[in-house]
């Protein structure tokens, strides 16, 4: 607050030396009249001060003092009065007659406000409305607080750039303090002029309960791969059961979730857990509801407001199949189990390339006379020189490929070819079986492209292998190297089993697990068989995680399992390499491990971009609820397409039970983002609360589709507008702190008013008042000696 200063002057200076002779003269007169009076030395000096200080006051006219004020000059300086008009105001407080918009006209009300009246005299007035945008009014009729949302933020900047280089005096701000434009820190509310927020409603709570924050995360955990956090705050239900329902978009209930009501503004949260029936994008309507009220959508008259007791939320699975590559150096169980596993999983597509022979050397063959195939190839198909393996050639066998040219030359080699998997598993396979650019390339497969890389353990694995010091080695989350390459480092003949468990980061992640609860988590591992084939390895590299290790029975732990975040994509090391036992006891042990691989594979493939990607992002100072839609375009070796043509349809999603609507399906087309290779972009604002999904559609500069991608979100603009009810004074009054306003009580509004053009503003003037011969001066005089006789009478003296 910044309060014009005041001083006081003379207009007559040149008296000041008679007036200072007198009151000397004066002063000694009085000590020689005073010096034997039977007085006491307290009330002896009381006289003396009181007559010679009425005598000071009536010299003092003689120099004709001056009160010099400064203040804003009357109609010079511009002064906003800002009034919320958003649904928010429509509630009515607990005890009150009316509801908080009704008393917010009556402030407002040109025959009921005299303060705006005397505000005119000495301001120019500038009168606003503000909801989702601000709108100038002449008078505040069209109040009708019907508003979707209350951008505080976004209405003070207007403002403020609206008066841009005009003197403006202040902004009173009339709401509650409920921004729908303002998440996360408080702003700094640089470049303001003071703000003197009038806060509406009382802190006195609501009946009501409110949807605050709705979390939803995703995992690879097989039974329930979708968690839902919802926070609920109540207020007024106090020992009332709350019901939380999750329905999907055909109107059935798929969670449901009750839990007895705390005190007034206690924030409980709900948690739900489900298994989407569908793979790729989907949506689910969450609501609250007290269990003593009607059914939600009923619209239960006892509460405040049900606008903010339900919300939409957008739920991606991911659209596969997604293409895994198996390479395995010989058939073995690992691969049988692991194919088992993933063919009941139909977003995982599994391609295996398995050698079932390695390289001969070259010498003459003992074959049939002029044969210079591979005898294993006998009598299958075409023996044409063009179309079997040499006999120096290592004999692959391919499963489960697209066509007849996938994988025909073995191990893609080139990034077009490796690109089009999500993952690549690695068993049993020696290093020397990929060149140095097919290992280059796969190292550059999870790096770049964001692909997943998992090693198993066997003969030909890890160090075994010989990967250490080879751009697949690097690319591993544990160390290859022995610590000593000298080779004096001794080597366990038979080292002794190991029994699976889960270390503390792999208790953290729901793919590692396969029950939700730790006691049966806990069963399954003590159930596990030892494993016999564990690679050793130095250790873990920076920045791995150990899920699970193996204890022998002497108690030493060895990794088992390790992964990492490599560039864009991820690697994981399963050291175990026969985890095939675990399935080989019974039905169970066999379900068990099928799902452990599904998880994992599932973990393998997440995050994987694909070459159309498309992502909604709201815009946080936005309070249109609108959205940026942005689509990532890469060609087949994942380089930035830049002259592609990308169009979105976006449409609203139904629930079963809302009301029909016409056909609302929006096409638009994405514009290139400046500085961003391959990106297009383009906003978009929704017209009504809800679900929203937005598919693309992108072509190159020949007409040829190159993909397609979607997304979904949800607005709610009435959730956000009613997620508290009560007013958000510690906003408001940082807000006057750090533009130097204060808040201003409705009460005080017209005492406020009055004394407004005291404060200092951007244009101000000078006004001087005489006091010389103003009633208060002689009053003073008079007083003081009126006051010295009266002493003097009432001790006795003449």
């Amino acid at each position: 607050m910044s309060v014009a200063l005041a001083s006081l002057t003379f207009s007559s200076p040149h008296w000041l030396l008679p007036v200072g002779a007198v009151v000397l003269v004066a002063a000694a007169l009085l000590a020689w009249s005073y010096r034997r009076s039977p007085l006491t030395p307290g009330w002896r000096w009381t006289c003396f001060g009181l007559k010679l200080l009425g005598v000071a006051a009536l010299a003092a006219c003689l120099l004709e003092p001056l009160w010099v004020a400064s203040r804003a000059r009357d109609g010079a300086n511009l002064f906003a009065v800002v009034v919320d008009n958003s649904q928010g105001l429509q509630v009515k407080d607990r005890g009150a007659e009316r509801t908080r918009g009704e008393e917010v006209r009556a402030w407002v009300s040109p025959a009921a406000s005299g303060w705006q009246s005397e505000l005119a005299t000495a301001f120019d007035v500038r009168r606003y409305l503000f909801d989702a945008r601000l709108h100038g009014t002449a008078d505040f009729r069209e109040l009708d607080f019907s508003g979707r949302a209350s951008a505080l933020a976004g209405a003070l900047r207007a403002v403020r750039q609206r008066f841009e280089g005009r003197p403006l005096a202040g902004i009173l701000l009339i709401t509650d303090g409920n921004a729908t434009d303002l998440r996360g820190a408080l702003p700094t509310w640089e470049n303001l002029p003071p703000v003197y927020p009038v806060v509406v409603g009382r802190d006195r709570p609501v009946r009501d309960l409110s949807l605050q924050q709705v979390n939803v995360s995703q995992a690879s955990f097989e039974d329930a791969p979708v968690s839902v956090q919802a926070d609920v705050a109540m207020s007024g239900f106090r020992g009332e059961p709350v019901a939380a329902r999750l329905t999907d978009i055909a109107g059935q209930v798929v969670a449901e979730s009750t839990q007895t009501a705390g005190a007034d503004g206690e924030v409980q949260p709900f948690r739900f857990r489900l298994k989407p029936d569908a793979p790729g994008l989907g949506f689910y309507r969450l609501e609250v509801q007290s269990g003593n009220a009607t059914p939600p959508g009923t619209g239960a008259p006892e509460e405040a407001t049900q606008a903010n007791n339900r919300r939409v939320l957008a739920v991606d699975r991911g659209q596969g199949p997604f293409r895994i590559l198996y390479v395995s150096g010989r058939p073995n169980w690992e691969f049988k189990f692991f194919n088992r596993a993933l063919a009941e999983d139909q977003q995982l597509d599994l391609v295996a390339l398995i050698r079932v022979a390695k390289r001969e050397p070259k010498f003459d063959f003992l074959g049939r006379g002029g044969e210079t195939s591979n005898p294993l190839y006998r009598g299958f198909g075409n023996q044409a020189a063009e179309d079997v393996q040499r006999y120096d050639q290592p004999v692959l066998v391919r499963l489960n490929t697209k066509d007849e040219l996938e994988l025909r030359q073995g191990f893609p080699r080139t990034a077009e070819e490796l690109y089009g998997y999500h993952a690549v598993v690695l068993d049993d396979v020696e290093a020397a079986f990929f060149t140095t650019e097919q290992a280059q390339l796969l190292q550059t497969f999870v790096s770049e492209r964001g692909g997943g890389v998992l090693m198993l353990g066997g003969m030909e694995s890890f160090r075994e292998g010989a990967y250490h010091r080879t751009p697949i080695g690097d690319l591993l989350p544990v160390y290859l190297d022995r610590g000593d390459e000298t080779g004096t480092e001794p080597v366990e003949a038979a080292p002794p089993p190991v029994q699976f468990q889960l270390a503390r980061e792999g208790w953290f992640q729901a793919w590692a697990r396969l029950y939700e609860t730790e006691d049966r988590e806990r069963a399954r591992l003590e159930a596990m068989p030892p494993f016999r084939v564990v690679n050793r390895v130095r250790g873990t590299k920076p920045g791995a995680s150990i899920i699970a290790t193996g204890r022998d029975e002497t108690g030493r732990e060895v990794p088992a399992l390790v992964v990492q975040r490599f560039g864009r994509g991820r690697s994981a090391a399963l050291l175990a390499g026969d985890f095939w036992r675990w399935g080989m006891r019974d039905a169970e042990r066999q379900e068990q491990l099928g799902k452990a691989w599904r998880q994992l594979a599932r973990w393998l493939v997440a995050d994987v971009p694909a070459r159309v990607q498309i992502e909604s992002l709201p815009m946080t100072e936005d309070a249109h609820g609108s959205v940026t839609l942005t689509v990532r375009v890469r060609d087949a070796r994942f380089k930035p397409v830049e002259d592609a043509a990308v169009t979105l349809d976006v449409e609203p999603v139904l629930f079963a039970g809302d009301p029909p609507e016409e056909s609302t399906t929006i096409r638009l087309r994405a514009e290139p983002v400046p500085g961003e290779p391959g990106a297009y972009a383009l906003p978009y604002v929704p017209r009504r609360n809800g679900g929203f999904r937005a598919r693309a559609v992108v072509l190159n500069e020949t007409g040829a589709e190159l993909g397609r991608a979607e997304t979904g979100w949800s607005t709610d603009l009435a959730a956000d507008e009613f997620r508290s009810l009560a007013p958000n004074v510690p906003l408001l009054e940082d807000l006057a702190r750090k533009t130097g306003g204060e808040v201003v009580a409705a009460s005080q509004l017209e005492d406020f008013v009055r004394r407004l053009p005291e404060r200092r503003a951007p244009v101000m003037e000078l006004k001087a008042e005489p006091l010389w011969h103003t009633p208060v001066m002689f009053a003073l005089a008079l007083a003081c000696l009126a006051a010295e006789w009266g002493l003097r009478r009432w001790k006795g003296l003449p």
